[in-house]
Order: C-alpha cells, then sequence, then structure tokens
C-alpha cells in the first residue's frame, strides 16, 4: 500500500528552504541525497508509458533515483541480497549480536564516518572472531556478516552494528565443525571488553596517524592531551554489546533479516504528517515498553536529522567477516556442508528483474493496477522533463 506520506513530500516542500538555511554546513553527499529523494520516479528523471494489453489503462512508469539513502529504492536490491545468503544457510542455531558506540564516541564517529564507523567494524568483527577462536570459549573459526545503523528510533544518531553468526564454526585444521553451547554462544562481558579495547587502541592509531579531524564542540581534541583525557573515561566503562535470543532456526533468519539489511532512517510508513511546516512520524519507545508514540519535528530540524545518517561514498554498510569473508566464502562453505553433512544448494534459475521482483517481494510490477488481469506493456519512452545534473548515486 502506498504511504499517504513520504520524505519526498517533505524535501519538495521545504528542501529549498533547508539548502539556504545550511548551504556552508551540508556535505556533497547530503545535497546529493536531498536531490536523489525529491527527483525519485517522478518526470524529472523520465521513464516510460505503459498501456494495460486487457482494459486499455495507461501510466507513466518513471525511473527511480537508485540511491541507497532513498525509502523507495530499496526493496528490490534487500529481496536480491536476502536470496544470496539463503544459499549460505547452515543447518545450525543463528546468533544475533548487537554492538553499540558509547555516545562520547558516536559524537566523534560523526564528524569521521570513514574512519569511526570503519573502526567500529574492524574491532566488532575482530573482537567476535577472536573470542571465538580462543580455547577457553568456543576455539573455532567463524563466520559472521555485519550491518551498520546509524539511527535510533526518533533519528538521533546512535551508531551500532546488527551481527549475525551461526552458533559454531571449523576448527583451527579445518577437519571438524564444532558447535556452540544450545542456546549460548559466546559471553558478552568477554565481547565488550575485547571489543572495547580494540576499538580504542585503533582509534588512537588514528588519531596519531592524522586521520581525525575535530570541529565545533569537538575542536579542543585536535591537543594530544586533550584528546587522552576524552578517552580516558571510556576505558573502564562497560560498552554496550547485547546479544538476542537465538533465532528458532536457519529457516527464521532470513525473515528476520528483512528488518535490518537496507533499511534507511526511516520508512515512508512511519510519517504521519506534514502540516504548517512540522513533520509528524511513529517511533517505538523502548524504554516505556516498546509502546508506539508520535514525535513532531520541524521540518528543518526532520530533514537535518534525517541527512545525519548519510555515509560516505563508496563506504559498504553491510560486511562479511571470517569464513563469510568474500576471498574464500565458497570454500568455507563447502567444506562447513560437508562436516555437516548437508547438500550444495542448487542455484535459481536466472530470471529478468520483473520475475525477480515478484518471486523476492510478492509485487508483480506488470499487473495491471486497474483491471488486475491483463499486463503492462511499454508503447512509448519519456524523456526527462527537464535538463538535470546527473548524480552520482554510489
Amino acid at each position: 500500500m502506498r504511504p499517504v506520506l513520504e520524505v519526498a513530500d517533505v524535501v519538495r516542500a521545504y528542501g529549498d528552504e533547508f539548502r539556504q538555511a545550511h548551504a556552508e554546513s551540508l556535505s556533497t553527499g547530503q545535497k546529493r541525497v536531498l536531490r536523489a529523494v525529491e527527483q525519485c520516479r517522478t518526470a524529472a528523471l523520465g521513464g516510460h508509458l505503459e498501456q494495460c494489453d486487457q482494459c486499455g489503462h495507461e501510466r507513466n512508469a518513471y525511473n527511480s533515483c537508485a540511491n541507497r539513502h532513498c525509502p523507495k529504492c530499496q526493496s528490490l536490491a534487500r529481496a536480491e541480497w536476502l536470496e544470496k545468503r539463503q544459499a549460505e544457510l547452515l543447518p545450525c542455531e543463528y546468533f544475533h549480536v548487537v554492538f553499540t558506540l558509547p555516545e562520547p564516541l558516536a559524537a566523534l564517529a560523526l564528524q569521521n564516518k570513514r574512519q569511526g564507523y570503519g573502526l567500529l567494524f574492524r574491532a566488532t568483527a575482530e573482537a567476535l572472531q577472536s573470542i571465538a577462536l580462543d580455547s577457553k570459549h568456543l576455539g573455532a573459526r567463524i563466520g559472521l556478516f555485519c550491518i551498520l545503523h546509524s539511527w535510533g528510533q526518533t533519528l538521533t544518531h546512535h551508531p551500532h552494528l546488527h551481527c549475525v553468526v551461526p552458533g559454531g564454526g571449523l576448527s583451527p585444521d579445518n577437519n571438524r565443525w564444532i558447535p556452540c553451547r544450545p542456546g549460548f554462544f559466546l559471553p558478552v562481558r568477554v565481547l565488550s571488553r575485547r571489543f572495547r579495547t580494540l576499538y580504542l587502541f585503533y582509534l588512537e592509531q588514528a588519531c596519531a596517524a592524522g586521520k581525525l579531524q575535530f570541529h565545533g564542540e569537538l575542536k579542543h581534541l585536535s591537543d594530544p592531551q586533550s584528546f587522552a583525557r576524552y578517552l580516558a573515561p571510556l576505558r573502564d566503562g562497560e560498552w554496550v554489546v547485547y546479544a538476542k535470543p537465538p533465532f528458532g532456526g536457519p529457516e527464521r533468519v532470513l525473515d528476520y533479516l528483512g528488518r535490518y539489511t537496507h533499511r534507511v532512517a526511516i520508512s515512508n510508513h512511519r510519517l504521519t504528517e506534514l502540516k504548517d511546516g512540522q513533520v509528524s512520524f511513529v517511533y517505538k519507545d523502548y524504554k516505556h515498553e516498546d509502546r508506539r508514540k508520535v514525535m513532531t519535528l520541524s521540518a528543518d530540524e526532520f530533514l537535518r536529522r534525517f541527512l545525519l545518517h548519510v555515509l560516505p561514498d563508496g563506504f559498504p554498510r553491510i560486511r562479511h567477516y571470517g569464513l563469510f569473508g568474500n576471498r574464500h566464502r565458497r570454500e568455507n562453505l563447502a567444506r562447513c556442508r560437508e562436516l555437516l553433512a548437508v547438500p550444495e544448494p542448487t542455484p535459481p534459475p536466472p530470471r529478468d528483474y520483473r520475475e525477480r521482483c515478484l518471486q523476492l517481494t510478492g509485487h508483480d510490477p506488470l499487473q495491471c493496477p486497474k483491471c488486475t488481469n491483463g499486463r503492462m506493456a511499454r508503447i512509448a519512452l519519456l524523456p526527462i522533463s527537464r535538463p538535470m545534473q546527473v548524480w552520482n548515486t554510489s
């Protein structure tokens, strides 16, 4: 069902005013996202005219912006990614572990996204793999993938990683599959402290190498002594690492992951009203039993928060590690299946994007929306309505 309100509506109504008010602080990437969301599936991007072969109904089908921050452009990409992961599932328990940056480091990462988020991935993956390999715990080489989210329910900056890990791994000599204890993967407190040690170590290295920038309230951290004092309280505090209950089985992993992969800061379906320069949206209040509440922000503040979560160009927000690392994933999975005595999965047959969309999302893009019996066929091209700059949406 089409949402009654979209982020694009907010951008079209207040985007120009927002750009003028924040002209000096907006990055090129943020400006690109605003333009992409504003033009997505409109005449500005061109498209084609379709006609039903049964009732003659016609509709304009405009091109999408394909920007990964756009709420309307992620469904098919998510479904394709999940299809690939389905072929990699192993017959064992799967665990979901969440690693969160402390607020002082979240503020630093906001000014240094490529470094701050990159170190979050690195420290998390190394913590999980090193503790799992320790014979006092699991004693196995594991595989995992991590998904970066930088937002909370109210669009505030809250960087954290969702990690999905099979409950077991290969022995160091690759001759055995070592399962974890039923319902228990690795000790959270040990993971938290290893994560803390690794992140602070790599952060200090980055600072010493001049790879960090400091602005505004953090400008004083450019002084090494101030930076050391800033980090000191973080060395003893407990960092939040949360292990959720294991999935009911591998068949439930993908259904669950559909909520996390390719998600943007806010979906269009959460928006409820745009009136008098105010945007209202639904959110879950985790501090009060996940109650659904409504928050209202000025359009300026809503767009500011939305743009906090624009990632650097080319920065991958889903990464694979260990047994699932891209270089040796196929061989490692084959060995795991061999030791677990499960057959190699049959690859899905090749399909064009329309068939793929129907299979993966349940939506048939060619079904006539009027008579529901006919098929929509392209009968003419719709050119771009006005000259426009070609934006890089990588």
